[in-house]
């Protein structure tokens, strides 16, 4: 039997308005997505892609050390919509902490023209490209990361054929404008596959985009992450093309009643009290934790975990429980972890009196 936990964010197939933490403390609303069916249509043969010729990717590879998203800073619709935007001292102040990696969620699609060749807001793109070099100058490796792409000009979970050209219209771009980069920066094609995005057509809708992205970044890592929000069961039978510069990735937010309870982007409110660990719990997070060894046995693929978090309502002392717990448990099989988020939701970092939370940054070792 397949083991098809809807972890994480995966979840809010029945219960979220938003992924990643939604809009976080934005509380940005809409509409609960349909329950992802795969297409009874014949799906469409993958695209071509070039091989990296260079040396392929292992497990060490992907060990990123300490890693944050810059959650709710450049994938809302607009930098500032859903909390403050990016400091210039904000990436000095992370890596003082211990960090050594931060993810950063960029929101391409709504910046991006509707027709070919789909050009991206120079503006936009610039800023991006100011806030990567920021973090690489003080010493961070960058996780790029095209991020909630269901915007007014087009929803690609809802109609992934009708984006798939967009898609790698706009990584076109991007991969040029970022070629010269090093090899700190990585390029993550799309976040959270879900909805009318599942395993049965996954390639054919990402392997369009990989494909450019090869043409000017031979040998960049790509992060490629499977369907249901990129739910830890994704692992299973994800469909993953030959190109040995991948880094496979998951999302972990189980037990999704404790991570969200009383966030107020989930529809219906998940209630508030529920403690961590109960149950089940640690058992849970054990199998889990044995399902990604087994996919890197299986594979021999290196695999990343892109987001981990708890909603700021729950306890300062059960938040730091789960993280520790969690962070522990996946660092056992070597497998390294991105904690959502800085400071404008599920905040390591409080918005407030602009302090870190020391009890969180020791749950992960820092």
């Amino acid at each position: 039997m397949r083991h098809r936990t809807l972890s994480g964010l995966g979840m809010a197939l029945l219960l979220s308005t938003a992924a990643c933490g939604g809009a976080g403390s934005g509380g940005a609303t809409g509409q609960t997505p349909p329950t992802p069916t795969p297409s009874a249509t014949a799906t469409p043969s993958p695209t071509p892609t070039p091989t990296p010729t260079s040396v392929a990717l292992t497990q060490t590879d992907a060990r990123v050390g300490a890693c944050i998203n810059m959650g709710n800073h450049l994938e809302p619709p607009n930098e500032g919509d859903w909390g403050r935007a990016i400091s210039d001292t904000d990436f000095l102040d992370i890596r003082a902490q211990g960090f050594e990696t931060v993810r950063l969620p960029a929101r391409f699609s709504n910046h991006a023209a509707t027709a070919a060749p789909y050009t991206i807001d120079p503006v936009f793109m610039d800023r991006v490209e100011h806030v990567v070099d920021l973090a690489r100058t003080a010493g961070l490796r960058v996780i790029l990361d095209l991020h909630h792409y269901d915007d007014p000009q087009g929803n690609i979970f809802t109609s992934p054929a009708a984006q798939t050209a967009r898609l790698a219209g706009m990584w076109t771009q991007i991969a040029d404008r970022f070629k010269d980069k090093d090899d700190m920066v990585w390029f993550e094609i799309l976040n959270e596959p879900h909805d009318q995005i599942t395993h049965a057509n996954l390639r054919s809708v990402l392997d369009p985009a990989l494909a450019e992205i090869r043409k000017t970044n031979p040998d960049r890592p790509v992060v490629w992450g499977g369907e249901f929000w990129s739910g830890i069961g994704s692992l299973d039978d994800i469909p993953i093309p030959d190109d040995n510069r991948l880094v496979v990735t998951f999302h972990y937010y189980d037990p999704f009643g404790f991570t969200h309870q009383g966030a107020p982007w989930i529809t219906p409110m998940q209630p508030v009290g529920r403690i961590f660990p109960s149950g089940t719990d640690l058992a849970d997070l054990q199998a889990n934790a044995q399902l990604a060894q087994d996919f890197m046995t299986r594979t021999g693929r290196p695999l990343f975990l892109g987001e981990f978090g708890v909603y700021e309502g729950v306890s300062v002392d059960q938040r730091a429980t789960w993280y520790k717990a969690v962070h522990d448990e996946f660092e056992a099989v070597n497998v390294d972890g991105c904690v959502w988020a800085y400071t404008n939701t599920m905040y390591f970092r409080d918005p407030v009196s602009n302090g870190w939370i020391a009890q969180l940054l020791d749950a992960i070792g820092l």
